[in-house]
């Protein structure tokens, strides 16, 4: 039987590790891809050489071209530059559309069956680039921040009870970080609500702490961001994809009249299986949870608003 075939574009912390992790799940072969002569390659060969250590059967390998991922059944997108000093967010946002139009292009040349997960910055006006220029259906792309999100959400939630993390189940809407949209009341600790078992003071501190995540980890490092968290929450949803799990997890995806969006990607609830995202499921807003996501998709659409004029014509 055929293994199935993954590239990750960008083989920095982030695209390595996805790595790493689809290869200890054994999801399929892998491509490594980056423009830096040698980098892939290398990091590709020490991962196929922990295979008999680790016992994972899959091949690797690394390339600064996109011969190699032809073929591919998942395309993961983790290619960008990080925001440096002095750097406005429109010079931020030009370079990576730049960055994700070209890389786009060139994967889906190699592979126009596959399903995209981006997870470049901004997400969301990244997700929109590489559906502008995919052309691919919207079920077949898709961005992932919420499932880093819950997965921070349910950490400090469980650390903050002392329960088993596997113990919680939460849910989060619309953007990354700032933009998130907390929903306390679905979120749950073996089916016991949570707003139960936490104080309404102590659960907001854990949602700013969550809010926060990514920062709190640039502040600890220094001189990176966080890459375990967000390899792995990639990797979740390749395998959910993969394997058609059609498991229940939060993702940009592209939502018209789900939740009144109007056609855009914005962090909603979805299936994932191996057609993509299969559905998006709508559930009930109060007041509140309605004006914050309306919030949050306002600051969409500005991205993807500024994002359109750095595309290629």
């Amino acid at each position: 039987m055929k293994r199935p075939k993954i590239t990750i574009i960008g083989a920095g912390h982030v695209g390595a590790t996805c790595a790493h992790w689809a290869a200890a799940k054994e999801l399929g072969d892998i491509v490594l891809v980056d423009i830096i002569e040698g980098m892939p390659q290398g990091k590709a060969l020490d991962l196929w050489e922990a295979a008999p250590i680790e016992g994972y059967d899959v091949q690797l390998v690394g390339s600064n071209g996109y011969d190699e991922s032809a073929g591919s059944d998942i395309v993961i997108i983790t290619s960008g530059i990080p925001r440096k000093p002095g750097m406005s967010r429109d010079q931020l946002l030009e370079t990576n559309v730049k960055i994700v139009a070209e890389v786009t292009a060139q994967a889906v040349a190699a592979s126009p069956q596959a399903i995209l997960i981006i997870v470049s910055n901004p997400l969301d006006a990244m997700v929109y680039t590489a559906h502008r220029i995919s052309g691919f259906p919207t079920h077949r792309v898709m961005g992932q921040a919420g499932v880093l999100d819950t997965a921070r959400y349910r950490t400090f939630i469980a650390a903050e009870i002392g329960c088993s993390v596997e113990d919680v189940s939460a849910m989060l809407l619309g953007g990354h970080g700032d933009d998130m949209v907390p929903l306390p009341r679905y979120t749950t600790v073996a089916g016991i609500p949570v707003t139960q078992l936490i104080a309404p003071g102590r659960l907001a501190d854990i949602i700013t702490r969550t809010r926060n995540g990514g920062a709190e980890i640039v502040n600890l490092l220094k001189t990176g961001s966080a890459y375990y968290a967000p390899a792995a929450a990639s990797i979740a949803m390749a395998e959910s994809l993969l394997r058609d799990k059609k498991r229940v997890m939060p993702c940009a995806a592209y939502c018209d009249e789900e939740y009144g969006i109007g056609g855009f990607f914005v962090g909603v609830p979805c299936i994932l299986g191996s057609r993509g995202v299969e559905k998006v499921i709508e559930v009930e807003l109060d007041a509140r949870e309605k004006e914050m996501l309306a919030a949050s998709v306002a600051h969409v659409k500005e991205l993807c608003e500024a994002a359109k004029k750095f595309l290629p014509k």
